[in-house]
């Protein structure tokens, strides 16, 4: 299965394309306040550097917090419309071993269905002037 991971929680975001347990390519580069403009960028030079193409992707693993705000908003967007768009799996997850974790639970015939962020505390949302 052909797998797709994302991290943006951070300014740093982090890609990976896997053939199951095989890391087949991995990118980490400061998207900073450029991730919506590089991601699907990125991805796609990832693919084509591997002779894959958006309908070879199998499932997706997303790193779903605690982060920042916009950049999981951004990263989970992604993953969601790849998932939804293709028909395939998609796992989020939290924990340090997310990557690992998820690879597993997408091998294990998992899904949940769509990712959602954690953000790690309320949202700090200004309150509407009157």
């Amino acid at each position: 299965m052909i797998i797709i991971t994302l991290r943006t929680d951070k300014p740093e975001a982090e890609i990976g394309l896997y053939d199951d347990r095989e890391q087949l390519a991995y990118e980490v580069w400061e998207a900073n306040r450029q991730l919506a403009a590089t991601l699907h960028r990125k991805l796609h030079e990832m693919l084509e550097g591997h002779d894959k193409t958006w309908s070879d992707i199998g499932g997706i693993v997303c790193f779903q917090g605690p982060g920042s705000f916009t950049g999981l908003r951004i990263g989970l967007t992604v993953g969601n419309a790849l998932a939804y768009s293709n028909e395939i799996p998609i796992v989020a997850t939290q924990d340090p071993g997310w990557l690992e974790n998820g690879i597993n639970r997408l091998l294990a015939g998992e899904s949940d269905g769509s990712a959602m962020p954690f953000y790690g505390a309320d949202a700090h949302i200004t309150q509407q002037k009157k």
